[in-house]
């Protein structure tokens, strides 16, 4: 019996080659975030714009996109280290707690050059504000904090969407 996880898990694997391929062959790839990791610098629901890169366009600061176990990741590069040819990186999500195991150059897909957000284009920014550090601090910590976290960004995509009434309307 086949079970409905492992539909999904094969379906997102899928995605994933296709979208790998997409990047390799022409360069940019464009994905619509659904997790949590990387809050509050990366929303559910933003739109990541994702150019191949070689290791050494990487910095520390960088967000970048990674393959493994056939799932995608994206998270910020903490430290980058360099041995001889060979690169390695070692990754964590903004709003996660520990770091990623190290990231070989070889599962290093590419970097975030854009994020759209709302209908508006921005850079990711190599560290957190101050007030972005603490909302992050708080969704690692907590589940029910990054929950608030999502659910006000999504009131205030939900009310910048709504249309005018009526009475709203000045005349």
């Amino acid at each position: 019996m086949i079970s409905y996880a492992s539909i999904l898990g094969h379906e997102n694997a899928l995605k994933c080659e296709l979208a790998g391929e997409v990047l390799r062959s022409t360069g940019t790839l464009r994905l619509r975030v659904t997790g949590w990791s990387m809050l509050p610098s990366v929303m559910p629901g933003d739109t990541l714009v994702i150019d191949r890169v070689q290791s050494d366009a990487v910095c520390e600061g960088d967000i970048i996109l990674f393959g493994r176990d056939r799932r995608f990741f994206i998270h910020r590069v903490m430290t980058k280290r360099s041995d001889s040819e060979i690169a390695e990186f070692v990754t964590r999500g903004d709003a996660m707690p520990a770091p990623d195991h190290p990231v070989s150059e070889s599962d290093l897909m590419g970097k975030v050059s854009l994020i759209v957000r709302n209908g508006e284009c921005f850079q990711p920014a190599r560290s957190l504000s101050v007030p972005a550090r603490v909302v992050a601090a708080l969704a690692r910590r907590s589940v029910l904090a990054a929950r608030v976290v999502v659910g006000c960004h999504e009131m205030r995509q939900t009310s910048s969407r709504r249309p005018l009434s009526h009475s709203q309307v000045q005349m």
